[in-house]
């Protein structure tokens, strides 16, 4: 007796790659609220007259309302649907967005970022997971690595952005109404994402969890056709747990190893120092003899490297695979990290190099931690508790975040250009030796085998 042929799976889903580029615009969202500071924070520092402390506060405060939105987005996800709170992170950076634009002090000013950070946080947390849930999986790699290209667009196109809006008027016009213009331009595509929302589905695993099926089966039949939903609802079915599971659950036995890798990678995704650069870019390459000008043209080069090698991780990640990208990406992190600081401790080393082996960084950065990060995180849990496993890795990235935007400054200070850049090398490092030890491959398997994988290492 012969075994019955498995079911014929469409080479591409339409549907689901559509469902995913629009929840991947939470992405954008990210990278413009990231982006956009940088082009308002040196009129904003004359408009109100900021001394260093409130203007450091000023611009990370956005990072502690996405840590906050990242924290209890998990179990709102599961408890109202990934859909719901998909919407309701716009519609919070719309109001943020409009918060920022209208302030009349620094206070209200803050207050209105972290508002807007919650809806990033959210967003960051809940995009990857949607997509990972709704995409198959031969390309669900490529398709969750859209949600970082999308971050990458959105801190371009906001360079771009704040150069025409401060283009428009003088310095004085510039000071009291440039940087509202900046800063309220997020009304834009944060109503755009809200509205496009409306028109994709819930996701088949999180029916399923909810005992929706025949919702579940009619989006699977809708992106990958009658007889392959059929067998994608039985996996799913014979993996799901009717318990909801609980932040307890986390830091069970079974857990511990898909938590620990999925901590520890959205952590050295930032940790390796990455936002240290795109934040203070400027200035790192002030010091290596740029004037204004040409530091500001070489952070722009910055960003088009870091959107032109995330296009590379698109096609690669799921043809080369999630660790190969991660261990040759780390490596050459290293590299250049240990180059680039002992071009800031050698002053025979020219700025070009060291701008070069910061370029060649930023790339290694693209095709590996950037966009590999959100798939693992998106893609290792367990159903049951992916939103809040998902949910605690995002809010361990963007604590990381935060302790580097706070740091850097001070490392530089305190320790020398050289050695702050030689401690991400070796922090990059750890994270080759981790990668090599802990980190499995998973490109090509479903989410219910990468479940059964952990439960056979448990």
């Amino acid at each position: 007796m012969t075994n019955p042929r498995p079911p014929k799976r469409k080479a591409f889903s339409l549907f689901s790659t559509v469902y995913s580029i629009i929840a991947a615009i939470g992405g954008f969202l990210f990278g413009y609220d990231t982006a956009v500071i940088s082009g308002a924070v040196g009129f904003i520092q004359e408009r109100f007259d900021l001394n260093p402390g409130m203007l450091g506060w000023m611009v990370s405060s956005l990072i502690v309302g996405a840590a906050a939105g990242a924290a209890f987005s998990g179990v709102l996800s599961d408890k109202f649907g990934r859909k719901k709170m998909l919407i309701a992170s716009a519609l919070i950076f719309v109001a943020g967005s409009i918060g920022s634009a209208i302030p009349s002090t620094v206070t209200g000013l803050i207050v209105a970022r972290i508002i807007g950070g919650i809806g990033v946080g959210m967003a960051s947390t809940l995009a990857p997971l949607y997509i990972s849930e709704i995409a198959p999986a031969r390309i669900r790699g490529r398709l969750v690595s859209i949600y970082q290209f999308a971050v990458v667009t959105g801190i371009f196109v906001t360079f771009f952005i704040n150069a025409q809006i401060a283009g428009f008027g003088d310095n004085a016009w510039d000071v009291s109404t440039a940087w509202r213009w900046m800063l309220g331009f997020g009304i834009a595509p944060g109503i755009l994402y809200m509205l496009l929302l409306l028109f994709i589905p819930e996701t088949p695993r999180w029916l399923m969890k909810n005992k929706q099926e025949v919702r579940a089966l009619e989006v699977l039949e809708r992106m990958n056709g009658k007889e392959a939903a059929k067998a994608d609802l039985h996996e799913i079915m014979n993996l799901k747990e009717s318990d909801e599971g609980s932040f307890r659950d986390l830091f069970r036995r079974a857990l511990r190893q898909p938590l620990l890798v999925g901590v520890a990678l959205a952590v050295l995704q930032q940790i390796t120092g990455i936002n240290a650069i795109m934040y203070y870019a400027p200035e790192i390459f002030k010091q290596t003899g740029a004037g204004t000008n040409a530091a500001l043209t070489q952070t722009i080069l910055v960003g088009l490297v870091n959107f032109a090698f995330t296009l590379v991780a698109l096609w690669l990640i799921d043809k080369a695979g999630r660790k190969a990208l991660l261990l040759v990406g780390s490596t050459l992190m290293t590299v250049c990290l240990a180059v680039v600081g002992y071009g800031f401790h050698s002053p025979d080393m020219p700025g070009s190099w060291i701008l070069f082996f910061i370029l060649l960084y930023v790339a290694a950065f693209a095709v590996s931690l950037g966009p590999v990060v959100w798939v693992m995180i998106s893609e290792i849990f367990p159903t049951r508790v992916r939103g809040r496993a998902t949910a605690f890795a995002a809010l361990c990235l963007w604590l990381a975040d935060y302790l580097v935007s706070q740091t850097f400054p001070m490392l530089l200070d305190g320790i020398g250009t050289a050695a702050t850049f030689w401690l991400f090398g070796a922090i990059s490092l750890v994270g080759v030796f981790f990668c090599a030890k802990a980190v499995p491959e998973t490109k090509g398997k479903s989410l219910e085998e990468i479940e059964q994988y952990w439960a056979d290492r448990s």
